[in-house]
């Protein structure tokens, strides 16, 4: 075992490997040629397999998934159903008899049960490569089978989509006789035939391929895709090119074009009438010829480019992302990538996530430019992946283009997800395009594992000193009562936008407004600047214009039954800014661990009640802050596991307000309001600070200077830092002063030429959130029980 010795000194992950692989030592000890002999043996049995190859989600992952679920979970009853692995899944699906057949045999032959363990693993990398695992934790994962759909239908017929995408098969009512069914299969290859790329013609659309498993059948069936792409309306156009239809029986051809096809702007149905068990489709555009000043057939079009950024599950301190450019607009949520390479070495296959997408027009294929650039200061891209091109010609063949990015953090610091900016642009042309992806979280206890060494010299500092295990702060009771109001307006006119505006309230003449204080906020409405008071109507928080109401007492108000609200829905209420700003983990984190004393009280109203001493390892058992790290963190990645019901910011943000943390509340209010404005301004801060502090240019200039590149400018989207630098600046000199930091910012972006709060306005969340927290504590919190 002097192989498994040395690999379980390299390899952080090898005890817990150990635990789920139970014959990791004796692969590490083998030599190659077995190894390899085992794999051939396993690469032959692929039948065992055939039965997960429908369900899409099994497929994220290997049973051995070293980006945490069963290296750093030791079981994978914990494990969300999004992440189940294939040996899972095969747990599920396998026939029990191929599981427990002649137990007694693998019982007394361990070989046998070795071999037994690893067909069930599917190849799992723990076992095929120690060595490259060792170097690369979270790689490890294994080649997915093409995703698909299949659907079952009856004699009533139905609908079949593909997921992710907008292809459709609809199976009219009477296709098949009563009684009989028929399994309809959808899949996308996603680079289509070539020979349909040229100057005459360009696919729109993946290879379309659909099975189906009965043609005793007598109605046809109808294909619908949307398509990326429309015919432009001048009449050469119209005249010279059309959205077809190419039909097979065979993948590689030959195909025929279908004439029963009908095109509604970027949506074309097809009649299916010439039925096989497997067939093949593929939308393009075609012209019937090129007629100057036309060069080739993208110029009879107007044709959006789809672009996807993809990544691993979770991000490490060095990762790759993946820039990818389709010929047609179905981005998958998955995609297997070959041509990995980690310190100079080819990766075996690994399915990678997609992180984020976009769509742009481009009137023509050209040469573009990529460039990925980390916003978050801890995290940089490789100086020589910064920028990429991709060449006009490889647009032209209508297949996936990709562009890798290697990214790494800087320093030995705490890992957490960031933002990073992505700008496309045309080479030949002033068009520029960008947008921003937020990647996903660390692997939940990569954080604890690069910082253990500091962490575990802390806790031997203080080795000496006493466990308070009680805190010394003790935190009031929320209490969800009904709002103490002694101000109400009476609506003088009614106010209905055609267009709504997040925020602001809408009432009818006569209706009874609930005011939250006196105190007027000042901020944009459509078009102008306006003066409005923070009010409760019909169980909604939000502004109302102040000349739009008369100001009466609590004794004059006849029906005050629409503006009643509890002190929960305050709660949650104005903390709803905070789903889409911006913010560091790692900040906000540290913030709330240091300034929450009470971990108990935190966990209570995060909905962790049940927790207790014994949840917490040795790690976080000694100081309190670790404590409320812990609990963050946990929130944190539960919150990660169904990202599509829950935001941690926002959750925790309600949380602090439950235990009357206002103090912690503002600052993070204030740290998040700078980043999220400093990214939404970009190259327009200049502006902002000329009306903010009157900068002069040279002035300005100092604030550039550390980010300027080798030719002496700060790139575009560079500039979100001095603008950062700036505003963080200009914000330290008001102090303790945050409603009017968050006031005077909103009126100064209200005041530029194109305010960016006409459509960001989640600033002006802020400052109604600022403005009702006085109103939360008198109504949330007993008096009397904050004297005891």
């Amino acid at each position: 075992f002097k192989h498994a010795h040395a690999a379980s000194r390299t390899n952080p992950f090898w005890n817990e490997l150990s635990a789920s692989n139970p014959f990791v030592h004796d692969i590490a000890a083998s030599n190659r040629n077995e190894t390899n002999r085992y794999l051939s043996n396993l690469k032959e049995k692929t039948h065992l397999f055939s039965k997960v190859s429908s369900n899409r989600d099994s497929l994220a992952s290997s049973g051995d998934e070293l980006d945490i679920d069963c290296l750093l979970r030791k079981t994978s009853s914990r494990r969300s159903g999004r992440s189940k692995s294939v040996s899972d899944f095969l747990d599920i699906t396998m026939p029990q008899k191929t599981i427990v057949s002649d137990m007694t045999r693998l019982q007394n032959d361990r070989e046998a049960y070795k071999m037994a363990w690893l067909s069930q693993r599917q190849l799992t990398r723990s076992c095929l490569d120690l060595e490259a695992m060792s170097h690369s934790p979270g790689w490890a994962q294994t080649q997915a089978t093409d995703i698909h759909v299949v659907c079952k239908l009856n004699y009533e017929g139905g609908s079949v989509q593909l997921p992710d995408s907008d292809i459709n098969i609809h199976v009219p009512v009477g296709h098949v006789l009563p009684g009989e069914f028929q399994e309809v299969g959808l899949k996308a290859i996603l680079n289509p035939p070539s020979s349909f790329n040229n100057e005459l013609s360009s696919t729109l659309s993946p290879l379309i391929e659909l099975t189906l498993s009965n043609l005793n059948t007598r109605e046809a069936i109808f294909l619908e895709v949307k398509v990326a792409a429309k015919v432009k309306n001048d009449p050469l156009s119209q005249v010279m090119s059309d959205i077809v239809c190419f039909y097979s029986f065979s993948k590689e051809g030959p195909f025929k074009k279908l004439e029963n096809c009908y095109t509604y702007q970027d949506t074309i149905q097809v009649k299916l009438t010439d039925l096989s068990h497997v067939m093949y489709a593929v939308i393009a555009v075609q012209a019937n010829k090129i007629q100057p000043p036309a060069t080739n057939v993208w110029d009879y079009v107007h044709r959006m480019v789809s672009v996807g950024i993809y990544g691993p599950k979770y991000i490490h301190p060095s990762f790759t992302a993946v820039f990818t450019v389709f010929g047609h607009n179905y981005i998958p949520g998955k995609l297997t990538i070959c041509d990995i390479k980690k310190g100079g070495k080819n990766m075996p296959p690994v399915v990678f996530q997609l992180w984020g997408k976009h769509t742009f027009l481009l009137e023509k294929p050209q040469d573009l430019n990529i460039s990925l650039v980390s916003c978050d200061p801890d995290f940089e891209v490789k100086m020589e992946d910064q920028s990429k091109n991709i060449k006009e010609e490889d647009l032209k063949t209508g297949e996936m283009v990709r562009q890798q990015f290697l990214f790494s953090m800087l320093g030995c610091r705490e890992m957490h997800f960031f933002v990073f900016l992505v700008q496309i642009k045309v080479l030949k042309s002033n068009q520029v395009t960008q947008f921003h992806v937020t990647t996903p979280d660390p692997a939940p206890k990569l954080c604890g594992i690069i910082s253990r060494p500091k962490r575990l010299q802390n806790r031997k500092e203080i080795k000496s000193a006493p466990l308070l295990l009680i805190p010394t702060v003790k935190y009031p009771k929320f209490q969800d009562n009904t709002l103490s109001v002694n101000t109400y307006g009476v609506a003088l006119k009614t106010v209905l936008r055609q267009n709504k505006i997040d925020y602001l309230l809408e009432y009818f003449k006569g209706d009874t407004i609930a005011l939250l204080g006196e105190d007027k906020v000042k901020a944009i409405g459509q078009t102008k600047i306006k003066e409005w008071y923070v009010g409760i109507l019909r169980k909604k928080i939000g502004l109302v214009r102040c000349k739009n109401i008369k100001v009466i007492s609590k004794e004059q108000a006849m029906d005050t039954a629409d503006s009643e609200l509890t002190t929960r829905n305050l709660a949650e209420q104005i903390a709803l800014p905070f789903k889409k700003l911006t913010y560091i983990y790692s900040v906000v984190l540290s913030a709330v661990s240091e300034s929450v004393c009470d971990w108990r009280a935190l966990a209570e109203v995060l909905g962790y009640s049940h927790m207790s001493l014994d949840d917490f390892n040795e790690a976080h058992a000694d100081k309190e802050s670790e404590r409320v790290a812990h609990v963050v963190k946990r929130m944190k990645e539960d919150c990660h596991a169904n990202k599509k019901k829950r935001l941690f910011l926002y959750e925790l943000i309600v949380a602090l307000l439950k235990i009357d943390c206002q103090g912690l509340v503002v600052r993070l209010t204030q740290d998040t309001i700078i980043l999220t404005s400093a990214v939404k301004l970009g190259k327009y801060w200049r502006e902002l600070a000329e009306k903010l502090a009157r900068l002069t240019k040279q002035q300005i200039e100092a604030y550039e200077i550390p980010h300027q590149g080798k030719n002496g400018a700060v790139a575009l989207e560079m500039m979100w830092k001095p603008a950062y630098d700036f505003l963080y600046t200009w914000a330290a000199h008001y102090g303790d002063s945050y409603r009017d930091v968050l006031q005077d910012l909103q009126s100064a972006l209200d005041k530029m030429k194109n305010p960016v709060t006409k459509h960001w306005r989640e600033l002006t969340g802020t400052l109604i959130l600022v403005n009702c927290m006085d109103v939360l504590r008198a109504s949330a919190f007993s008096k009397m029980e904050e004297g005891e």
